[in-house]
């Protein structure tokens, strides 16, 4: 377990901070992660990383020449926000554009996804490219769906060494391309990690057995065989790498490979190198010739007990990349100079804007309502965090009750400040959003951020929020979420609650009921769809590669949004009336005060 910690909730920031402190020849810190310290030079392709903490040396350890321009680094197994990945890739920028490169998780694909675009927006030409090269978490037919475990390092190389190079961006996105493909990786454990701060580990391997197919968030494998020796492990990692084969392979026999035997946090070095010699007699024997081989902790997964194998099947092109010169902080190969320091002021560094866009006094006595609907989310989340927790734990990773606090509690501050600043309503709840998304991050951080953003954006800072501009709110925001993390219902996800929440709202304003009325029909419907989703094989998300684990308990995003949602009655219910959003047209009797 995790015993050197201060406040949980800080354990990434400050080991990000003593990272930095030790590394300042390879890195230097911005605003969401490390960049290379000195300049990426000009015309060069930034290959930008990222992912959450928990994984080291993924992924502030992999940056240097040779590797990473820069790591955006999130919260502990949770990605970093699009606005930390958008000022790391700032900094990182050369002037020839920047891959942005991640393991395939939902969260990660959301926020790279949504920075790309910032990032196209800022006049910086990008790419995305996830890694997924676990083959125990989807079939070979649905290879889009596996997640990215230490696969990530060699394509990582393979695309950092392009752009050393000097290939342009879509040259290197190729590259990632094929590296990609011709990755595989496939993992076992005997114990799992525990987080900082938690009193329990996220899932548990019974005595003299073992878990075979787990992913590196402490998601549980696919299922469990008896503890094996040390060559039996080799045996059963090189067997099954070994059944699939890239497309244009036939025979492994005569081919060449990168081969990485990665621990995920616990397992000693020498019990690392007692079963490669065993991995290395077995593809000896296949007749696989070894390129330059790691083993070592390459992506861990805390303390958690367990190895997994990758294989990169290399041709000319790869095997050039994999050999070529590397120098970061956790990763060095061949030989390069000292890099130069230098003292720029990075891009990324923004400083926020903290001018207050001006609103009505309708709007700014509204945010007050807005503020008090946050306080009771972030105290809701708070009371309820561990219950979701353990929910998710079932069949994913069990950090949804903690990355829902993190980011509940941050949009309350954020609202705090700038409704004590005078800020509208539009703006206390945009603030909140952009302070949820990145301070959560994941999946979840950057739906509720979505979410804050609809209801934000239909409110604005000039009219009173009556119950049609706040149904139509809940009704984008609905919208927002399907189309960003491309669930539906029925998929076993809180949109299995949120439509029918919104649909329900929208009804009930329609046949007239007041505001307060149809928001508590509204959360009746949620909560009921939220028990529902017990009933529900999940297809979406962590939990997929788990499905049948899940059945019998509800979804865990589902059902926080659930518990929001009557938490937001009960702040309706508390309101006087005359505070209460109007039913009909906004009031149009406060002066607008633009200050």
């Amino acid at each position: 377990m995790t015993r050197l910690f201060n406040d949980p909730a800080a354990f990434a920031d400050e080991a990000l901070e003593g990272f930095t402190a030790a590394h300042r020849r390879w890195v230097r810190s911005v605003t969401g992660g490390v960049v290379r310290a000195a300049a990426t030079p000009a015309g060069q392709v930034a290959v930008v990383i990222g992912g959450g903490s928990g994984h080291y040396p993924a992924f502030s350890g992999l940056v240097g020449r040779g590797l990473a321009h820069g790591a955006a680094v999130g919260n502990v197994f949770a990605s970093p926000s699009a606005q930390q990945i958008r000022s790391v890739a700032r900094a990182a920028h050369g002037g020839a554009g920047v891959l942005l490169m991640y393991g395939n998780y939902a969260g990660d694909v959301l926020h790279f996804g949504q920075a790309a675009e910032r990032l196209a927006a800022d006049g910086i030409d990008t790419r995305t490219f996830a890694v997924a090269d676990d083959i125990a978490s989807a079939a070979p037919d649905e290879s889009a769906k596996r997640r990215g475990t230490a696969g990530d390092l060699p394509v990582f190389k393979a695309a950092a060494a392009a752009a050393e190079q000097g290939l342009s961006l879509d040259e290197v996105l190729r590259v990632a391309e094929r590296a990609g493909a011709r990755t595989r990786s496939f993992g076992i454990a005997f114990s799992g990690c525990t987080l900082p701060g938690a009193d329990r580990p996220l899932f548990t391997v019974p005595e003299a057995r073992m878990a075979v197919g787990l992913g590196i968030h402490g998601e549980p494998g696919i299922g469990e065989e008896a503890l094996p020796t040390a060559d039996e492990a080799a045996r059963l990692l090189v067997d099954t790498l070994l059944k699939e084969l890239p497309d244009d392979v036939e025979d492994p026999a005569g081919q060449r490979a990168a081969v990485i035997l990665n621990g995920l946090g616990s397992v000693k070095y020498e019990e690392l190198f007692v079963v490669y010699r065993e991995v290395a007699a077995l593809l000896d024997a296949a007749g696989v010739e070894i390129v330059d081989p790691e083993v070592g902790e390459l992506v861990t997964s805390f303390d958690m007990a367990g190895v997994s194998l990758t294989l990169t099947w290399l041709d000319d092109r790869l095997e050039e990349l994999w050999r070529a010169p590397a120098d970061t902080p956790a990763f060095r190969k061949g030989a390069l100079d000292a890099p130069e320091q230098d003292g720029r002021d990075p891009l990324a560094e923004d400083t926020p804007d903290a001018a207050v866009p001006p609103a009505s006094g309708t709007s700014r006595h509204a945010a007050g309502a807005a503020l008090a609907a946050l306080d009771a989310v972030a105290a809701t989340v708070d009371t309820h965090a561990d219950e979701l927790g353990r929910i998710d734990a079932v069949a994913g990773d069990g950090d949804h009750g903690i990355g829902m606090r993190r980011g509940s509690t941050a949009a309350r501050r954020a609202a705090a400040d700038v409704h004590a600043r005078g800020a509208g309503a539009g703006t206390v709840l945009t603030h909140a959003a952009d302070a949820w998304a990145d301070r959560a991050g994941g999946t979840s951080g950057a739906l509720w951020g979505t979410i804050l953003l609809s209801l934000g954006t239909a409110l604005g800072d000039r009219d009173a929020p009556d119950a049609a501009r706040i149904v139509a709110g809940v009704t984008e925001a609905c919208a927002a979420v399907r189309r960003l993390g491309g669930a539906e219902v029925g998929d076993k996800t809180m949109v299995d609650v949120l439509v029918p929440f919104a649909d329900t709202l929208a009804d009930a304003v329609a046949e007239g009921l007041g505001l307060t009325e149809a928001w508590d029909r509204a959360a009746t419907a949620a909560t009921e769809a939220a028990a529902a989703t017990a009933g529900l094989l999940p297809r979406k998300g962590r939990a997929r590669p788990h499905a049948e684990k899940s059945l019998g308990t509800p979804d865990a995003g589902a059902h926080s949004l659930a518990l929001i949602t009557r938490a937001v009655h009960g702040t309706l219910l508390d309101r006087p009336r005359e505070d209460r959003p109007r039913e009909g047209r906004p009031r149009e009797d406060q002066p607008h005060d633009h200050h």
